[in-house]
This record gives C-alpha cells, sequence and structure tokens, in this order.
C-alpha cells in the first residue's frame, strides 16, 4: 500500500481524506471523505490478523536514488516483495554477496575481499541486460536505457553469528550500515568505470546524474537488499539481511510437498564441538529480538541502498495491534522506503514455522548425531556440491 507524509501528518491530525477515483487520466473527486486515523486503525487491525498490507513511502522513492530518471516516474509500485521500486516495464535484475563467506581468521570482516569481488558482481548483473531473452520490446528498451541493477547480500545473520555479536545490538546496526554503505561505494565506482569502458546508461542525460561529479554511470542503480528466499537456501545460508527465524525449524515447501526440517549451520557446527555447554547470547533468533531492532537493521542497511531494502518485521504470535502501530511509525520516523508487518501464527500454512527449542535436552541430545540425522532431513540438498564456491 502506498502512503506519504500527507497520509501520516492527516492520521496524527485525524483529518478527513477526500476520496476520488479515476476515469482515463482523470482524477475525479467524489465528495465523499475517510477518517485517515479510522483507516489507519483498519489497515492494523488487517495487519495482525494476516500480515498485510505492508507499506511503500512513495514520497521517499521519488524523492530518492530509487527514481533516477524522473521523467519516467512518478513511481507508485514495488515489485513483490518491496525491494525494486519499478517504473512501467522495469523488471528486478539482482544478485547477492554471501556476508558469511566474507570473515578473516581473526573473525573480522573482510573488506578487502568484499572489495575485489563487487566489480565482477556489478559487471556480471550488467551483462544480464544484453544477454536476456526479452518477452516484450517495452521490457527490452526500459532494460536498456536505464540499465538497473541490484547488487545485494545475504548470510547477515550467519556473519554475525560467526563474528559472536548479537543482532539486537549497536555493534550489529553500526556494522551493516559500515557494510551497506561500503558496498554502494565499491558498486557506484565499478558502475563508473564499466560506463567508461561501455558507454553510459541510455538515459544519462535525463537522469539525477547529469552535472553530477559522476561523468559515467553504466547503471541507473546498483545496490539492493533482496529477501533472497531460495539461492538463500542453495547456499545454506541465511536470508538477506534477516535475523535467524530458528535455530531449528520446519519449512513448507507447497501444500502438496510437505515439510522439511532444517537448521541453521553456524549453530549446528558450534552445537557439535559443544554439546554440554549452554548456548552462547549471540545466538539470538528472530522472535527474541524486539521489532525495534529489525527496523534500526533496516533503517542502516537503507543508507547505502539505492533501490530499497526488503525486511519482514517478524512479531510473536502474542504482538498487539499496539505493537504493529508502533512498527509502522518506527519505519517512517527511521527513514526507511516501506515496511512489512508479520505476526507469528497469523496464517494458516506458513511458509516457516518453529518445531523445538535449542534448549530443550532431547534436542540436545540429537547433537550426537547431527549430521547424519538433519543431512537426511534436508533430502533436497543431497546433490548440491560440498566445495561450493565462496561467492
Amino acid at each position: 500500500m502506498g502512503v506519504d507524509a500527507t497520509f501520516f501528518r492527516m492520521v496524527e491530525n485525524n483529518e478527513l481524506i477526500p476520496l476520488w477515483h479515476t476515469i482515463g487520466d482523470a482524477e475525479v473527486v467524489t465528495g465523499d471523505t475517510l477518517s485517515a486515523r479510522e483507516l489507519f486503525d483498519e489497515i492494523i487491525q488487517s495487519a495482525w490478523k494476516t500480515g498485510d498490507p505492508g507499506f511503500i513511502f512513495l514520497d521517499r522513492i521519488n524523492d530518492g536514488r530509487s527514481n533516477p530518471v524522473p521523467s519516467f516516474g512518478p513511481i507508485t509500485t514495488t515489485n513483490p516483495c518491496g525491494e525494486q521500486p519499478l517504473y512501467s516495464w522495469d523488471s528486478c535484475n539482482l544478485g547477492s554477496l554471501n556476508l558469511s563467506n566474507f570473515i578473516l581468521p581473526n573473525t573480522n570482516f573482510d573488506y578487502d575481499r568484499l572489495k575485489e569481488v563487487i566489480p565482477t558482481a556489478v559487471r556480471f548483473l550488467d551483462n544480464v541486460i544484453e544477454t536476456n531473452f526479452y518477452v516484450l520490446p517495452q521490457i527490452e528498451k526500459m532494460n536498456k536505457d536505464i540499465r538497473r541493477i541490484g547488487l545485494g547480500v545475504m548470510g547477515w545473520a550467519d556473519l554475525l553469528y560467526k563474528m559472536e555479536i548479537r543482532y539486537d545490538s549497536d555493534e550489529a546496526v553500526a556494522l551493516g550500515e559500515k557494510i551497506s554503505l561500503f558496498i554502494q561505494q565499491q558498486a557506484d565506482q565499478a558502475s563508473s568505470d564499466l560506463g567508461r569502458e561501455r558507454g553510459n546508461f541510455l538515459k544519462f542525460t535525463e537522469s539525477i546524474y547529469n552535472g553530477t561529479s559522476w561523468v559515467h554511470m553504466r547503471n541507473s542503480t546498483r545496490t539492493t537488499i533482496a529477501p533472497t528466499g531460495t539461492i538463500s537456501i542453495i547456499a545454506g545460508v541465511s536470508s538477506g539481511i534477516e535475523p535467524v527465524f530458528a535455530l531449528e525449524f520446519d519449512r513448507q515447501h507447497g501444500e502438496n510437498i510437505g515439510k522439511m526440517k532444517e537448521f541453521n549451520p553456524v549453530y549446528r557446527e558450534w552445537l557439535v564441538a559443544n554439546q554440554n555447554s549452554t548456548r552462547p547470547e549471540y545466538f539470538v533468533t528472530t522472535h527474541e529480538i524486539a521489532a525495534e531492532w529489525h527496523i534500526k537493521h533496516q533503517a542502516a542497511w537503507q543508507k547505502g541502498v539505492d533501490n530499497a531494502v526488503s525486511k519482514t518485521i517478524n512479531l510473536p504470535n502474542t504482538a498487539t495491534t499496539k505493537d504493529i502501530r508502533a512498527a509502522y511509525l518506527n519505519a517512517w520516523n527511521s527513514g526507511c522506503l516501506g515496511i512489512t508487518i508479520y505476526r507469528d501464527g497469523s496464517r494458516t500454512g506458513q511458509v516457516l514455522s518453529t518445531v523445538i527449542a535449542p534448549e530443550d535436552s532431547a534436542w540436545k541430545e540429537d547433537a550426537k548425531g547431527l549430521t547424519q540425522t538433519h543431512e537426511i532431513d534436508r533430502s533436497a540438498r543431497k546433490h548440491l556440491p560440498t566445495d561450493r564456491p565462496r561467492l
């Protein structure tokens, strides 16, 4: 659902929203009104029941880097997961770096190696635009006019586990912002170098970069934080910038496929080596993290992202409508470009569900046969190579 500063002002002041509809290109005011505050209450109640609707903040999207060629705008929508504001005929061209692999033996983050791989990732995504088969000529024209790409990340929560940093900490938020800005800086430079080599995107002179210090730019946008649902499963890492949902959980793979038992490989490795030890506090999971920390991470990563950040504000089943209201307002006040809420158990057949608390003694007993047991449970991965490349 698209909202803006005017909507939040009207909610705060309890103003009436004039209703209108369109006939062709014309806006027709009906003369009817709706209480902004009552509408907001209905939205919150719906989000509590089902997780919908989420918000996109249209004024921020159109005032920022997400709308690089304003003559094509205004942008009024995103892709389904909210991370990619799009023009008509625009498309998602995304790739993600596995942050959990960018760690040094001393558990510090490896910025040098990240700097090395970003130009390759940018070039790869730009190549997709050239090699792609386009179903419609309008899509091909838009893609080649603006060459929008979105380099993002996954494995953020796993990286924090390896660095022994709690997700819900100022240290984690500060690190996320630093890495986000670093990736943006390096992706900008890589795209500029590529523009010098291959030429700028076709609508460069109409873009927000024309007349700035950027003389060359191959891609109108360079970075996005996607949810990485499927590719993070394949890579065996945590998704996007989300915290780990649970250390052990069931994943629903369609109504007729059934559930697959999943659990976090970083914790598994620790547990096998420390069977009789208490779980370290840095192994925090989604529902142990207050909503404000989810939003702090989203806002921190957004500072270094051209497009938007896909982030679900996961709330426990016990969350109230008051909690959801606070989360919506917090996301707006924190500078996010949108927000998605989900209260655990508010829908039947949800994709992820917890199975057993990791503190349970029976679960710890299973640690002795952990590798064998869970490799069988995750049989869909049995054909994957064990020596996956580090990128």
